[in-house]
C-alpha cells in the first residue's frame, strides 16, 4: 500500500497521511467487500425511517383509519409514541449488550425482534395488538441502531469513515421514501391489506440483516478491548491492506487503539454512567451531543415527519391522494440531500453543514409559519401553495446535516471506553424528545393550529447560536484523533508517540512530523486544534 505524504496531499495528517490513494476504493477488492457488509448496516436506519413515513402514511388511509375506529390527539400520539417508548426501554441494558456481546451480535439480535415484531404487526386484530407490535418494533430497533452505527464507524477504512457513518443516519429518509410509495400504492386496495402490505415491507431490511450479519466483521476495537488483538490484526489487515499484516496503515490503527483504549482505562479504571460527566472533555462533549440530539426532533421537522396530514389540512389539502404524493415526493426530495450531505461532509466540514442546515431551518420554517398565518386568516390559496415549497426547502437544509450528521458527529467524538453509554445517552436524548413531539404536536397543533409553529421559529434561534458557538470542526481525523480535540494535549501527544514509532516514523519529540523510512511526511495537527480550543 502507498503511503502518501503531506506534501503531496497538504489536507493528510495522522492517520490520513497513511492512507492509499494510488487507486480508487471501487478498485480495491477488499474494500468492495467491506463497503457491502457496510451496506448490511447502513439499512437499519431505512427500517427507522420506514417507520415514520408509514405511520405518516398510514394516517390518511381510510382502511387504516376504519380498523383503528379513528384515532386522533393523545390516542393518536400513543400510536405514534410507542415506538420509541420501546426505544427507550432498551437503554438501561443496551450498552452492556454491545460491550459484552459485540457489535455484530447485537444487531442480528435487534434485527430479528423487528422480524417478529412487524408479523405481530401486520396480523395485528385490535388497537392494542398494533401498539404492543409497535413497541416491540421500537425495542429491537433500540438494539440494532444502537449497534449498527457503532460498528460502520469502527471497521470503515479510515478515508470513508466519515461519508459511510454520516450515510447511515441520512438514509432514514431513504425507509421513508420505500414506505410512501408504498403506503401511496396500497391506497387503492380496498381490504385491510391497505395497511397490512406496509407493516409485513418493514420487515424486509431486517430479515436481510438476520440471514446475513454473522458472516460480517466485528469491530476491531471491541476485539482488542477484549485482548482478542490478533482477530482485530486479522480483520484490519485483510479488510484495509489486502492481508498485509505488516502494512504501516494497520500497524498505525493497532498501536493508537491499543494505546488510546489503555490511556482511557487507566483514567477510568471502572467506566460507569458517572463517567460521562466527570471530565472537563466529556462535560463538551455531552453538551454538544445532547443538544443536537433534542435539536434534531425539535426543530419542527417532528410535524413533517409524522403528522404531514395534519399541516396539510391547516392549508386546505384534504384528499388522501394529495397528501399520499406529496409525502412520497417530500422523502425522495429529502433523501437526495441527506446523503449528498453525508458524502461531501469531509468536504465542507461537519461545523459547516450545521451552521447552513440551522440557519436554513430557521429561515424557511419562518417563511412557512407567516404564509400559514396569512391562508389560515385571509384565505389566500396562494399562501397555502406556498407553505408547500417552505416544507420542501425546510426538508433540504434540515437533510443536509441532520439527517447525516447526528449519528456520525456523536460517535466520533466520543472515545472507545464511553462510545456505548455515550451512544445510548444519545440515543435516549433522540427517543426522549421523539415522545414529547408525537404526544404534544397533534395537541397542539389542534388547539392552536398554524400558531404553534411560533415557537419552533424562536426554538431554531436557540439552536444557531448554540451551533455557532459550540460545534467545532473533526473532519479528516481518525476516531481516537478526534476524541483527542477535547481530552487535550498532553494525551494527544502520547497517542502520536505511541502510534508513530510502531509504525517506524521517526521520534515525535516536539510535535514536529519528521521523515519515514521512506523519506516521506506526515503530519499530527491535533495538538494545534487542542491548543486552538483552549
Amino acid at each position: 500500500m502507498t503511503v502518501v505524504s503531506a506534501a503531496a496531499n497538504p489536507e493528510a495528517h495522522g492517520i490520513m497521511a497513511l492512507v492509499d490513494h494510488s487507486r480508487p476504493w471501487y478498485k480495491n477488492r477488499r474494500i468492495v467487500i467491506l463497503n457491502c457488509w457496510i451496506f448490511l448496516l447502513l439499512i437499519t436506519s431505512t427500517g427507522n425511517g420506514f417507520d415514520g413515513s408509514m405511520m405518516n402514511g398510514l394516517q390518511s388511509l381510510p382502511q387504516w383509519e376504519k380498523a383503528f375506529d379513528n384515532p386522533s390527539g393523545g390516542k393518536l400520539g400513543l400510536l405514534n409514541a410507542i415506538q420509541n417508548i420501546g426505544s427507550i426501554a432498551t437503554l438501561p441494558i443496551i450498552p452492556y449488550i454491545n460491550d459484552g456481546v459485540g457489535r455484530r451480535l447485537t444487531v442480528f439480535i435487534g434485527a430479528l425482534i423487528m422480524v417478529a415484531a412487524t408479523v405481530i404487526q401486520t396480523a395485528s386484530q385490535s388497537v392494542g395488538m398494533f401498539i404492543g407490535a409497535r413497541f416491540l418494533i421500537g425495542f429491537g430497533l433500540g438494539i440494532a441502531s444502537n449497534a449498527a452505527p457503532m460498528l460502520v464507524t469502527e471497521i470503515a477504512y479510515p478515508s470513508q469513515r466519515g461519508p459511510l457513518t454520516s450515510v447511515y443516519n441520512a438514509l432514514w429518509p431513504g425507509g421513508a421514501v420505500v414506505a410512501a410509495w408504498t403506503t401511496y400504492g396500497s391506497f387503492r386496495i380496498q381490504s385491510s391489506w391497505a395497511w397490512r402490505l406496509p407493516s409485513a415491507m418493514q420487515a424486509l431490511p431486517s430479515i436481510i440483516q438476520v440471514i446475513f450479519i454473522m458472516f460480517g466483521p466485528e469491530s476491531p476495537r471491541w476485539l482488542i478491548g477484549k485482548g482478542r488483538e490478533q482477530e482485530a490484526l486479522e480483520t484490519l489487515a485483510y479488510y484495509h491492506a489486502n492481508g498485509n499484516k505488516e502494512d504501516p496503515l494497520v500497524v498505525y490503527q493497532m498501536e493508537e487503539i491499543k494505546t488510546a483504549i489503555r490511556l482511557e482505562r487507566e483514567v477510568n479504571d471502572n467506566v460507569g454512567w458517572t463517567t460521562l460527566f466527570r471530565t472537563p472533555g466529556n462535560r463538551r462533549r455531552f453538551r454538544v451531543i445532547l443538544a443536537i440530539a433534542f435539536f434534531s426532533q425539535w426543530s419542527g421537522n417532528g410535524l413533517v415527519s409524522y403528522y404531514l396530514n395534519k399541516v396539510f389540512d391547516t392549508i386546505g389539502i384534504t384528499d388522501s391522494n394529495t397528501q399520499l404524493l406529496i409525502n412520497a415526493f417530500l422523502n425522495m426530495w429529502s433523501l437526495l440531500w441527506a446523503v449528498g450531505g453525508g458524502l461531501f461532509c469531509d468536504r465542507f466540514g461537519r461545523r459547516t453543514l450545521f451552521l447552513c442546515s440551522t440557519a436554513g431551518m430557521l429561515l424557511f420554517f419562518t417563511l412557512q409559519t407567516i404564509c400559514s398565518s396569512l391562508y389560515a386568516q385571509h384565505g389566500k390559496k396562494a399562501a397555502g401553495d406556498a407553505v408547500i415549497l417552505w416544507i420542501f426547502l425546510f426538508g433540504s437544509a434540515y437533510a443536509i446535516a441532520y439527517s447525516p450528521l447526528i449519528t456520525s458527529y456523536t460517535l466520533e467524538i466520543l472515545p472507545f471506553n464511553l462510545r456505548a453509554k455515550g451512544f445510548t445517552l444519545f440515543s435516549f436524548a433522540v427517543s426522549l424528545s421523539l415522545i414529547f413531539n408525537q404526544y404534544v404536536n397533534p395537541i397542539a397543533l389542534k388547539a392552536l393550529g398554524w400558531k404553534y409553529y411560533i415557537f419552533y421559529c424562536a426554538w431554531d434561534a436557540v439552536e444557531l447560536v448554540f451551533v455557532y458557538f459550540f460545534v467545532i470542526e473533526t473532519k479528516n481525523r481518525s476516531l481516537e484523533e478526534t476524541a483527542i480535540l477535547f481530552d487535550g494535549e498532553e494525551r494527544a501527544r502520547e497517542l502520536a508517540i505511541a502510534a508513530a514509532t510502531k509504525v517506524g516514523m521517526a521520534e515525535i519529540g516536539t510535535g514536529t512530523p519528521e521523515t519515514s523510512s521512506k523519506d516521506e511526511k506526515f503530519s499530527l495537527h491535533q495538538t494545534e486544534d487542542v491548543a486552538h480550543m483552549s
